[in-house]
């Protein structure tokens, strides 16, 4: 008898606000999928911190672990024999999460299928790989040449400023840079790089070539 093919979710990389504003979909009062945009989301590839843990001690064994990742917080539930697999985890840890959704009592949460802990410089590296994508994926901010031309000079000239510090996160950039949007940023960023102006010694962080 052959093999019977099983074919996995894609497991989206998503931040915590970003599941917490979709749409569940329900079929006859049973979750099917969360809607965001044009994705139909079922499984999460999520980073946050553990900033609590709720284990059962009774018969009805369950593991509750809350996770924050800067834009909002989400459960992580596990019932019955399940729970030993992530008994060791802790409060204060920054890990990564690959799980499926549910949905109950009005609350989506996160059904973990893996749990491991993470360096917690990776939960801003996250952040900074999907704006970076939705930027990428985004139609270019229309402004007027000349309000292009005085926002490449801002963002080049803090680069340059930052060089006696071995560079400047792109995070910095955007909180220093407050009057200008994100995806600009993000937009002209990209464009110093393509032209060789700027490079990055690492994801997130910008230097001046020149």
């Amino acid at each position: 008898m052959p093999e019977e093919q099983f074919k996995r979710n894609i497991a989206f990389k998503l931040r915590v606000g970003e599941i917490l504003g979709g749409k569940p979909y329900l079929e006859n009062e049973k979750f099917t999928f969360l809607e965001l945009g044009n994705r139909k989301i079922v499984r999460v590839n999520v980073i946050g911190n553990i900033t609590d843990k709720y284990e059962s001690n009774g018969e009805r064994k369950f593991l509750f672990i809350t996770l924050d990742d800067g834009s909002g917080q989400i459960k992580l539930k596990t019932f019955g024999d399940d729970c030993a697999k992530f008994a060791e985890l802790m409060q204060g840890e920054t890990v990564v999460v690959i799980g499926t959704l549910r949905y109950f009592n009005n609350e989506i949460y996160i059904a973990p299928e893996i749990v491991k802990e993470q360096d917690p410089r990776y939960l801003l590296i996250r952040k900074l790989e999907l704006e970076k994508e939705k930027a990428q994926n985004t139609d270019p901010v229309k402004v007027s040449k000349e309000q292009i031309i005085a926002v490449k000079d801002r963002i080049l000239e803090n680069i340059k400023n930052s060089e006696d510090i071995g560079g400047v996160s792109i995070e910095q950039l955007i909180m220093k840079l407050n009057d200008i949007s994100p995806e600009i940023i993000n937009q002209e960023i990209k464009k110093f790089i393509e032209e060789g102006i700027v490079f990055e010694p690492r994801p997130g962080k910008v230097r001046y070539l020149g």
